[in-house]
């Protein structure tokens, strides 16, 4: 029976090393919707008889590739994004964190479950009075002391902080990952909505300009017809201020694009004054046809700031383990073996070995609350992450309802300032032939031009948000990082 009790505590030892205490850590539950917007969602846009007026159909459930930028077939902006990958500092910050996280986790890894082992070798020099063995009036001695040994110790997991600093740990390396891979997102859905402004403001700037011709022109027409008697004071002034106020127009476009375009070379990792910069066109672009429709249950998987999210909850959840194992007892095993001599030479000779075993168990007792309320604050940051988790998760959806309301709205949006441009254009046309015969004065036909020509500008600024609409769908529903084969991927 004696024998057995040795092995019964061994018994007893592992089965407490195997538990964890603490929660365990489950992905959350996918969201129970079925669609992102209230009512009924068109299947396909409206079209538009323009460039970038393609009618879009929504196809449920198709995968996105990882290039999706490249559906608007331009080289020019592929090469520009994967410069921009290349090159971009906050794409390397990502990297760096990612890689220092990895390497905490397995420098831990390490110390935490493994045994520590130290060499050591020492000498000491020491004298004693014959006192200290109780000897009265012997006389004092002097000796060199060598010792060489091996130190070991190691904490035994009773009750699972190690596994669970070791599952906070890994958590956090997956935040990093998952970070990298929305800094990659976010990185590409701005490069490629910043070329789509940048065309668009220089497409506006070149209408306004054509504006301020026509407004100049007709200025003139109306400062001599002023001059013979034709025209009152009110009617220059008037045609004086429309004209001011189309050329206030130009410098304020003129310092949007040249923000945009020194944004774009910054996304790209270049210095703002780089020339190599692509001067984008909106009729160099091609309108996607068709467009992917994530379900919402997919759609927490593919978002990269959905897994940030969900890691930094785990590393909570991980966390309260920990807080909770602090307050149990604690076995500390150590151990040493060596040798000792009064002589380097007979260092390790026979006789001189020295060996020691020993384990502490540590039960905290009083430590003023300090560990109890550390477990209630590691509890309250549980809530803080599962919060913060859902409004992350909500926010996800909003992004897709909002794009997928977009696409639809702006679709017609851009119908209509197409007609409203083919109207103004018509009513040119006529009001030139009306001139050629005397039926109408050259002021309405400059009028009808300069109509014209601010409802091109209206279309230019619609045709633009249907490509930035189509890359917002893409973000927003993952960028399709898990298609990549080029370089690493998030694990899922």
């Amino acid at each position: 029976m004696l024998r057995r009790s040795p092995i019964a505590g061994v018994i007893a030892v592992v089965s407490l090393a195997g538990c964890a205490v603490g929660p365990n850590f489950h992905s959350p539950a996918a969201p129970k919707t079925t669609q992102y917007t209230r009512g009924d969602q068109p299947a396909a846009t409206v079209d538009s008889p323009v460039s970038g007026g393609a009618a879009q159909t929504l196809v449920a459930d198709r995968d996105i590739p990882s290039d999706w930028y490249s559906l608007f077939q331009s080289e020019p902006l592929d090469e520009l994004i994967r410069q921009a990958l290349r090159d971009s500092p906050t794409v390397e910050a990502a990297k760096a964190a990612l890689r220092s996280a990895e390497a905490s986790y397995l420098a831990e890894r390490g110390a935490l479950l493994l045994p520590k082992a130290d060499g050591q070798l020492g000498v000491t020099r020491e004298r004693s009075s014959g006192a200290t063995f109780g000897g009265a009036g012997a006389s004092a001695s002097q000796f060199t002391l060598y010792n060489a040994a091996v130190n070991v110790s190691y904490r035994l997991d009773l009750f699972g902080a190690s596994r669970r600093q070791l599952e906070q740990l890994r958590a956090q390396t997956d935040f990093q990952r998952w970070e990298l891979e929305a800094a990659n997102l976010t990185l590409t859905g701005n490069v490629v909505t910043t070329a789509f402004n940048v065309a668009s403001l220089r497409d506006q700037l070149t209408a306004v300009n054509d504006v301020v011709v026509a407004e100049t022109a007709q200025f003139k027409v109306v400062q001599r017809q002023f001059d013979v008697g034709g025209a009152s004071k009110s009617d220059v002034l008037s045609q004086q201020a429309q004209l001011a106020q189309a050329q206030a127009v130009v410098p304020s476009l003129e310092k949007a694009l040249a923000q945009a375009q020194h944004r774009l070379a910054v996304l790209a990792g270049k210095t703002p004054d780089d020339a190599t910069v692509p001067d984008f066109v909106l009729d160099h672009f091609t309108l996607p046809t068709e467009l992917p429709v994530t379900v919402p249950a997919k759609l927490v998987r593919q978002r990269p700031d959905v897994q940030a999210a969900e890691a930094q909850l785990h590393q909570a959840t991980a966390a309260v383990g920990i807080a909770t194992a602090n307050l149990l007892p604690q076995l500390d095993l150590t151990g040493s073996i060596g040798s000792q001599s009064l002589t380097s030479g007979g260092l390790f000779g026979a006789g001189n070995g020295v060996w020691s075993v020993g384990g502490a168990l540590t039960q905290p007792l009083f430590h003023g609350g300090e560990l109890r309320y550390k477990r209630k604050a590691a509890v309250a940051d549980l809530e803080r992450a599962d919060a913060s988790y859902r409004q992350t998760v909500l926010a996800a959806l909003q992004d897709v309802a909002d794009t997928l309301r977009a696409l639809e709205t702006d679709a017609r949006g851009l119908r209509a300032q197409v007609a409203a441009e083919k109207a103004a254009a018509d009513a040119f046309d006529i009001s030139k032939k009306q001139f050629r015969v005397g039926g109408i004065s050259y002021v309405t036909v400059l009028n009808a031009q300069r109509l014209f020509l601010e409802a091109r500008q209206s279309r230019v600024q619609a045709q633009a948000a249907r490509y930035a609409d189509s890359a917002a769908l893409f973000q927003a529903l993952g960028g399709g990082w898990w298609n990549r084969k080029d370089q690493e991927v998030a694990r899922q």
